[in-house]
């Protein structure tokens, strides 16, 4: 069957990359929006089969000064609510934290670029977060951490953070980037200019070496989890 599902993305946080791919693949429809640049939502929650949250610029702190981003914490506590299955990625996965009324703070220390991360032993029977490798390098971009969520299960962890949870059984968190293209990461490296915290060529150029081996590791969890929004999508 078709699903229709919301890809909301965040000024400075990209596109829908390889999740746009796998959807297009498939058959299904994916629908973008960006509450912060003003649009409404496109649809009623209940039209879509399932919800991906992506990165951004900014942080969920700043929830206080803008009005758009505590709306989407009520409809990601919705969403869990209603049990449509939900990844969300980096800035996602806090705003899904904090939709769970879990805590979100700054990291004791940035995570940008490619970074070890390992996967906890709950992970082995995880349908998402399951099908990557115990140990890998991924491709990081955040300032902020967060708690795993009460009842949620942590799945992966670097040396600094949380990197990914479960929450029940339809909703994901990831703090890494499992979305990202070489194009993406080129933008982001040319937008932070001077300000990017480590050596943007040292980054570019790792990121060339690295980037066809991530994106396959990025193209099965986004599989898998579309796998486990067809399985929720499907009639009984």
């Amino acid at each position: 069957m078709q699903m229709r599902v919301l890809g909301i993305r965040h000024p400075g946080g990209g596109t829908c990359g390889l999740l746009a791919e796998r959807c297009d693949a498939d058959g299904h429809e994916l629908v973008e929006w960006m509450p912060g640049a003003g649009d409404p939502m496109p649809d009623p929650l209940g039209a879509f089969d399932a919800l991906v949250v992506f990165g951004g610029g900014m942080n969920v702190r700043d929830a206080e000064r803008l009005p758009w981003m505590r709306a989407e914490v009520e409809l990601l506590r919705d969403t869990l609510q209603a049990g449509v299955p939900v990844l969300g990625i980096c800035l996602g996965a806090q705003l899904l934290a904090r939709a769970a009324h879990a805590d979100v703070r700054p990291a004791d220390e940035f995570e940008i670029g490619w970074l070890p991360v390992e996967l906890t032993e709950a992970a082995g029977a995880d349908p998402v977060i399951g099908r990557l490798p115990r140990s890998f390098e991924a491709f990081q971009w955040h300032y902020y951490e967060h708690a795993v969520p009460a009842g949620g299960v942590e799945l992966a962890h670097s040396r600094v953070c949380t990197q990914a949870f479960r929450l029940g059984e339809s909703a994901w968190g990831v703090q890494f980037h499992p979305e990202v293209t070489l194009a993406q990461v080129e933008k982001w490296i040319d937008e932070e200019g001077d300000e990017l915290p480590v050596p943007a060529d040292a980054l570019l150029r790792d990121t060339r070496a690295r980037i066809d081996a991530w994106n396959t590791l990025g193209r099965q969890l986004c599989s898998a989890f579309v796998e486990v929004a067809e399985r929720v999508a499907a009639p009984a």
